[in-house]
């Protein structure tokens, strides 16, 4: 397999890095110092996605999308994962599993997502059910011309900005009838119980949000009744690829700002870069970024060209799994390269450090992931891993 950038790809990763360094890094301080970015901060981005190409990236051209590869968004999500603050969440890419959604649904919901009109939020941890979906306890039952939905869910990322939710719901209860439901924000019944505050600083917010008994239409089902488990996995399988691809780009920042510092940094009568305890720290990073950086691309590239579904999810978590560790362990090191200054707000590898270290938590943690691995182990035999595609 061929993973070297063509022309066109190499222009795309270009103007994905021009565009994170001149509108995201500018921003990082405000977010951080403001825990947010003002509007007009945030309309200037807006404006500067659209011009760049880069808004809904991951969905089809009649749907309003650019209809980039996966490899390709990989190429992207890498450049602007280097921002802090999350930032790179203002570039909106709506939840891929609306693609399967009936025309007139994509005309409410994902068209006017695609165009920065609206914005979703993937609602589906709760406070008893993580990983384990199957503890899900919010329902659904229908109620005439329509479904009631009652629940309460954790950790809606973007939850503060979306004016509606993709609601994973069971089905009567039914753990076998799991369902994604489209749910308006301004619904009577929707209400935010809190926000809390996390150890990283995000751009946007996690809010709970409680369902009391919200009516929606019968066709608000995303593609069918007992179709959530597989549309739920789907978009797993894309945001663990695009956490992938922007840890290792957060470890390649990382790395840089400590080989800059350490090369400018002098201590007893030399740079601390020549001390073989800080060369070693940046040899072992740049090794462990080489190493990640490339099965992200061959897996990046393997997916592209479709392959199955359940080898797209195994690969899709070895992937998460490798780059996310990976990055925890470069960032870490780069703190401890800049010493005391590490420690402060304003470094950028201070704040890598804690924003990082979700990334082996959410969509699946860390220990998910060798679950996922563990189990295509054992039932299809080390080849998916082990093996190099054709």
């Amino acid at each position: 397999m061929d993973i070297t950038l063509d022309k066109a790809d190499a222009e795309l990763q270009r103007r994905a890095r021009e565009f994170t360094e001149q509108y995201l890094f500018p921003l990082e301080l405000e977010c951080e110092m403001n825990d947010g970015l003002s509007p007009q901060a945030t309309k200037t981005v807006k404006a500067a996605v659209i011009e760049h190409g880069f808004d809904a990236i991951n969905h089809a051209q009649e749907d309003g999308g650019r209809a980039l590869s996966l490899f390709q968004q990989i190429l992207i999500q890498e450049e602007m994962g280097k921002a802090t603050g999350a930032l790179w969440d203002l570039v909106w890419r709506p939840s891929l599993p609306m693609r399967q959604a009936s025309e007139a649904l994509k005309d409410r919901y994902l068209r006017p997502a695609c165009r920065g009109e609206r914005r979703d939020a993937y609602a589906i941890t709760e406070e008893g059910a993580g990983s384990d979906t199957s503890m899900i306890e919010t329902t659904a039952t229908r109620d005439g011309d329509g479904w009631v939905i009652h629940g309460e869910k954790w950790h809606v990322t973007a939850g503060d900005i979306a004016d509606f939710f993709l609601v994973h719901a069971l089905v009567d209860g039914d753990p076998a009838q799991a369902t994604v439901f489209f749910v308006d924000k301004d619904l009577p019944g929707v209400t935010k119980v809190r926000t809390p505050k996390y150890m990283h600083t995000f751009v946007y917010e996690h809010p709970i949000f409680a369902f009391d008994d919200v009516r929606v239409p019968l066709d608000n089902v995303l593609a069918e009744v007992g179709r959530g488990d597989d549309l739920t996995r789907d978009w797993f399988v894309e945001e663990r690829l695009m956490i992938a691809a922007r840890t290792v780009g957060a470890a390649a920042r990382a790395l840089d700002l400590a080989l800059d510092f350490a090369s400018g940094r002098r201590a007893f009568g030399r740079a601390i870069v020549d001390y073989q305890g800080i060369e070693f720290m940046l040899a072992d990073t740049a090794a462990e970024i080489m190493a990640a950086k490339s099965l992200l691309y061959r897996i990046g590239q393997q997916v592209a060209v479709e392959l199955d579904r359940k080898q797209m999810h195994a690969e899709a978590a070895a992937a998460k799994l490798q780059c996310s560790e990976m990055a925890g362990r470069a960032v870490d090191r780069a703190v401890q390269v800049f010493g005391g200054r590490g420690y402060m707000r304003e470094q950028p590898v201070e704040r890598l450090w804690r924003e990082l270290r979700v990334d082996r938590i959410w969509e699946g943690t860390s220990e998910i992931q060798r679950v996922i691995i563990g189990n295509e182990l054992k039932k299809r035999g080390s080849g998916v891993y082990t093996g190099w595609p054709d």
